[in-house]
């Protein structure tokens, strides 16, 4: 199917305005889009950076299985507080309900570090210009989480760095963070109005245990993926971290529960009661409802009913400012990352994770993306060791949508395809792995239950499917494992390859491989070449079917090579020439056929293969030739032994000869060629 595209270029005159603006007009002043979510079933919002002017428009992809891929120009809107000015600011967006949820910075100068609500029903909200909520903030990701089945529980999870305000003094210590707000929030009556009345942070530790008790920490958040479960509660997040140290570049991966994010954010909230003093959890009383939660049943009394956060005390609202930060820090799971790399020659920038199901246990694919391409690493079960097993592949590079600078978040869209934005659109395609899929006989298919398919065979650990079928008594094939035969025939004559299978069940393949060739293609078989149970039968020979013939066997899914025949085709005129050559030299040699060296070594050749060369249209040459041969004979061997009674006379080997050579005519074509 041919791709299709979408010209969206700035309006005109803003790619100039923007190079006026000391821009650069070659990486800057473009419309990079940034910003791609289904909206609808036919539509996606996208939204770019407009040369500075960011803009937003839906794009019309049709019902599923229409190609169908443009701008609807009526759309375009003003993209602020929507998408980035800049193409490689760090910028998080989810979309959900109708709303649009952005963490970015909203301004043309990149000061004005924001959470943002746009679009939809409900009143736009933003957080307060506040170094206590976010402090130079780089957005990762976004997400909508449910807490229970009650939906006036939903909050939106933001995962970013900052600079940490509970450092110590340590101005330029990076930390990580997740952090949340309500769905339904619509800010505050007479405090935060139109500001975010539930916002609440956390960090996230992700480190590797020293001795000493002193321990590396990853502190700089690249990319977040949210693996969720199949009834859609407590999922999981696997957190791709680097580090900010001189001494070393490392990369780690680690997963989170929301259960213990959860937990965290009911915990104690960080409290510093003045610039001398050091942190601590607050222990005086939290007002009620507690900050950070959403207006619903949950928070409802008989005598209190808050159907609103305006409906919060303003003792509420004051808190929820003063105390953002929960004092708790969130722990991955086993307290320690799942993967840990350094000094890779490439930076790890995304991760996206699939779990699957394997013949033993559940293995969660990661999937690593950097600027020049994408490896994998897979987490075993839990009954299996916790090292990953990576693998790389090769891919085109993963570009920030038409923009080298930051690569594009990657997501499993639909759940079995990825679709990568990169310098040259959005495009998606199957995320198969290994892990994805077993042996099922006749194809690789996602693997299921043992219950619901026969001969399942899948080896994840180790990459060799050889263990999981000793049972079948049968050997994983490389098409070399058999033993090489050689066989000649002559061009425009017929010849037979046989193979009997070992198992009268089992079906047989040719396959053919050609000098110079890199793969072994099926052998069709017409009127010329014809495949029975015994073999494969030439009626008339080319030079093309020069090569080597494997004779394979298929059984319950599994294939063995049973024949490995080298079949070599003399051509006519060179069979002419040596019986030509042979009847100008008196002198009695040997046959020669075939050059010495194709010969197997011990090889001889019989009468039975001076027939199968030569053919039948020439009978006249084969008696000429066997006469001069056994003439020849017997006169080296009279002149040896003058006396030996069983001396041959050239009459009598003629005679004998030629018997051979009727009786052997009379035979029927078929078997005579096999």
């Amino acid at each position: 199917m041919d791709a299709k595209e979408i010209s969206w270029p700035p309006l005109p005159g803003q790619k100039e305005e923007c190079f006026q603006k000391g821009k650069d007009p070659t990486t800057e002043c473009a419309n990079y889009v940034r910003a791609l979510h289904p909206f609808n079933r036919t539509h996606l919002l996208a939204c770019g950076t407009g040369a500075f002017h960011p803009v937003c428009a839906f794009i019309d992809v049709g019902h599923r299985g229409e190609h169908v891929f443009s701008l609807d120009p009526t759309s375009v809107q003003n993209g602020r507080g929507k998408c980035p000015h800049e193409p490689n600011r760090a910028f998080a967006s989810t979309f959900t309900g109708g709303e649009l949820y952005t963490g970015l910075t909203a301004d043309f100068l990149g000061r004005d570090s924001v959470i943002f609500r746009s679009m939809g029903a409900r009143s736009s909200l933003r957080t307060e210009m506040d170094q206590r909520l976010l402090n130079d903030p780089k957005f990762v990701a976004a997400y909508l989480i449910p807490d229970n089945d009650d939906r006036d529980n939903d909050k939106v999870y933001f995962f970013f760095t900052e600079k940490a305000v509970e450092s110590d003094g340590k101005s330029r210590a990076i930390f990580s963070r997740v952090g949340r707000i309500c769905v339904n929030d619509a800010g505050g009556q007479r405090v935060l109005v139109n500001k975010w009345s539930t916002f609440n942070k956390a960090r996230l530790v992700c480190s590797v245990p020293g001795p000493d008790g002193i321990d590396t920490y990853f502190d700089e958040l690249e990319d977040i993926f949210l693996l969720r479960t199949k009834d859609g509660k407590s999922p999981e997040i696997y957190a791709l971290f680097s580090t900010i140290s001189n001494v070393f570049q490392g990369f780690a991966i680690c997963v989170y529960r929301m259960a213990d994010i959860w937990e965290v954010f009911n915990g104690p909230f960080a409290h510093k009661d003045g610039p001398d003093h050091q942190w601590a959890a607050y222990e005086g009383k939290v007002p009620y409802p507690r900050p950070g939660v959403c207006p619903s049943k949950t928070t409802n009394q008989p005598s209190r009913q808050y159907s609103s956060t305006k409906d919060y005390p303003d003792e509420v609202l004051h808190f929820a400012r003063a105390h953002p930060l929960m004092y708790r820090p969130v722990y991955p799971l086993h307290r320690r990352p799942v993967l840990v790399k350094t000094n890779l020659q490439h930076r790890l920038r995304q991760i996206v994770v699939d779990r699957v199901d394997a013949e033993d246990g559940q293995y969660d694919v990661m999937f690593l993306g950097t600027v020049t391409g994408l490896a994998a690493s897979l987490t075993p079960p839990q009954s299996l060791p916790s090292a990953p097993f990576p693998v790389t592949s090769p891919m085109s590079p993963l570009l920030s949508g038409w923009n080298p600078m930051i690569p594009p978040p990657l997501r499993l869209w639909p759940p079995t395809a990825a679709p990568l934005l990169t310098n040259l659109g959005v495009s998606a395609g199957p995320a198969v792995f290994d892990t994805h899929c077993a042996w099922d006989g006749l194809s690789c298919a996602r693997y299921q239950a043992p219950s619901k398919r026969r001969f399942r065979r899948q080896d994840i650990r180790t990459g060799n499917p050889v263990h999981q079928c000793l049972d079948q008594n049968l050997t994983v094939d490389d098409f070399d494992s058999a033993e090489e035969k050689v066989v000649y025939g002559t061009e425009h004559n017929g010849t037979f390859l046989e193979c009997i299978p070992k198992s009268p069940q089992a079906t047989v393949q040719w396959f053919l491989w050609r000098p110079h060739d890199k793969r072994r293609d099926e052998v069709k078989t017409d009127e010329r070449i014809l495949k029975t149970e015994q073999g494969l039968l030439f009626r008339r020979l080319y030079r093309p079917d020069t090569g080597t013939y494997y004779c394979k066997s298929l059984e319950h899914g599994f294939t063995q090579t049973v024949t490995k025949v080298t079949l070599e085709v003399i051509e006519s005129q060179q069979l002419e020439h040596i019986f030509q050559r042979d009847h100008e030299d008196e002198s009695p040699r040997p046959p020669c056929l075939v050059p010495e060296p194709r010969l197997p070594p011990g090889h001889r050749a019989w009468f039975k293969d001076i027939m199968h060369l030569i053919g039948y249209a020439n009978l006249h040459q084969v008696e000429e030739y066997c006469e001069r041969v056994w003439c020849g004979d017997r006169q080296r061997r009279k002149a040896k032994s003058p006396k030996s009674k069983n001396a041959l006379s050239g009459m009598d080997a003629g005679k004998k000869g030629r018997a051979k050579l009727h009786e052997r005519n009379r035979m029927p074509r078929q078997a005579v060629a096999t």
